[in-house]
């Protein structure tokens, strides 16, 4: 098994994805002049209330069978974040099938800190 090859389709293909995703929902906003009750003034105002924080990830995917260009957006932006993060994960298994512990043990501890600063630090930080 080539782990390189195999790294490196899965960063291209999640790129493709997530650029898919995102051109998708731009699309989306432009057909439907907004989304999520917000029109495209408001959207792209420079003072704008819209931002990540007033997204759910449940209120996401819910409001992907409605055709909301902003969830479609978000949803690209995940599949993009997922992607270096599953490359973690193959290297994990790329180092742990070359018996390599050293190289093991560090991207296990990467991976950790990333799963730490994606799902942990956003719930101190908002306290």
């Amino acid at each position: 098994m080539d782990f390189n090859n195999i790294i490196g389709n899965t960063l291209r293909i999640g790129v493709i994805i997530s650029a898919i995703i995102i051109i998708f929902g731009v699309a989306l906003l432009f057909v439907y002049n907004g989304s999520n009750g917000f029109t495209i003034t408001q959207i792209s105002s420079s003072n704008s209330i819209i931002n990540s924080s007033i997204f759910k990830p449940s209120e996401i995917f819910s409001g992907l069978p409605k055709l909301y260009g902003l969830d479609y957006i978000y949803l690209g932006l995940i599949v993009l974040i997922a992607t270096p993060v599953l490359r973690v994960l193959l290297g994990i298994a790329q180092f742990a099938s070359e018996r390599n512990k050293l190289y093991t043990i560090i991207t296990v501890i990467v991976f950790f800190n990333l799963m730490f600063a994606i799902f942990i630090l956003p719930i101190l930080i908002s306290k």
